[in-house]
């Protein structure tokens, strides 16, 4: 079977390793160089903790093939299993938390509540105003700017084509599958993988099936480094979006955080976000509620990236309803990096064998008619 992926962002460049795992023939096509959109721009978060229920089989998935990445794709993607603390400070969040912890349980997904002397005793400097946290051991983080290509430099040893820096010019269906002319020459194939990103709506437009999405970037910063004593990634149960901070220390000693601050709007063409310095402010003091010792270190860069964000806040994964052939793997608005890897098996399995283990009922595309 020939399969097009378009994106070489991580939802599709898993989908590349995967399906060229199964012997399928694939060429994936990137407008810019693999990884450098939203993957690259992300946080790097492997949490299942808060998700939207029915993504949770697909989050048990991913997070067993991150625990398998470094023997699977031959190189270390940095994949830590330090567990993930939400902290909380008011009783209405203790409630929401205590909520999800028992909807989420008949799931797979258990969540220990930490009283405030257990995180000062296990997680010291973390939230000295916190009244608890939920905790989930098993999730941790993984590095954004190497696992994009390390899964595409496994797909390519398994034979898969990879074409950068090509400028879709036309998709069409054709009478033996799809044809795409690019800059860099014309490709064709028995199916197409929409994997594009915050364009996947644009594809997906070309099909008669229209998703309401749009582009908007996140604001992500990092300090200089520091020793290194903050373990588990940090996180808030909250209502209040202008505290939804979260920050995790990496191994080199910088503290990377993000949330808090507004998400700007992001231009498709030419597809990039830039982050509002004016917003960091705000943004550090929130970040600070979870880690005050954060107020007194310098901040050496920020980032942002084009994301895609559908309107019920749930990703497009699966058929087409609309043509035979074409499948869609996009729209993970901000929190689509832990579902990576289960993504891409996911959709392996599913063009390859018409079927997917995992339900994905629920991101049907058909969902907006």
């Amino acid at each position: 079977m020939d399969v097009i992926v378009l994106g070489g962002g991580l939802m599709g460049t898993a989908s590349a390793y995967f399906l060229a795992r199964r012997g399928a023939r694939v060429t994936l096509i990137e407008r810019n160089r693999i990884g450098t959109g939203a993957t690259v721009a992300s946080f790097g978060n492997i949490r299942r903790t808060g998700r939207h229920l029915p993504q949770l089989p697909l989050a048990h998935r991913s997070l067993r093939l991150w625990g398998e990445a470094e023997k699977m794709l031959g190189r270390d993607v940095e994949f830590r299993a330090t567990g993930h603390i939400r902290l909380i400070f008011d009783e209405g969040s203790l409630a929401d938390m205590r909520a999800y912890a028992e909807a989420a349980r008949p799931w797979g997904l258990e969540l220990q509540e930490l009283e405030p002397r257990e995180i000062r005793a296990r997680f010291p400097g973390l939230g000295p105003e916190a009244i608890a946290a939920s905790f989930s051991p098993h999730d941790g983080s993984g590095n954004p700017r190497l696992i994009a290509p390390a899964f595409v430099d496994a797909a390519r040893r398994l034979g898969a084509e990879i074409i950068e820096q090509a400028q879709v010019e036309k998709v069409e269906q054709t009478g033996s599958g799809f044809l795409i002319a690019t800059s860099k020459g014309s490709f064709g194939a028995a199916c197409l993988l929409n994997a594009a990103g915050a364009w996947g709506a644009r594809i997906a437009a070309l099909f008669g099936e229209h998703v309401p999405l749009e582009a908007r970037g996140p604001q992500m910063g990092v300090t200089e480094p520091l020793p290194h004593r903050v373990l588990p990634v940090v996180g808030i149960w909250t209502r209040d979006k202008d505290y939804g901070a979260y920050l995790r220390q990496v191994e080199r000693g910088n503290i990377v955080f993000g949330g808090a601050a507004e998400r700007v709007a992001a231009n498709l063409d030419p597809g990039h976000a830039v982050a509002d310095p004016m917003r960091l402010p705000v943004q550090l003091r929130a970040v600070a509620r979870l880690l005050p010792a954060i107020a007194n270190v310098a901040v050496i860069r920020t980032w942002s990236g084009c994301e895609g964000y559908v309107r019920d806040m749930l990703p497009v994964i699966g058929r087409s309803a609309t043509t035979p052939g074409l499948f869609h793997a996009f729209g993970f608005s901000g929190h689509g990096f832990q579902l990576g890897p289960g993504v891409g098996e996911a959709m392996a399995e599913l063009i390859t064998t018409g079927r997917s283990e995992t339900p994905l009922e629920a991101f049907a595309i058909d969902r907006f008619n």
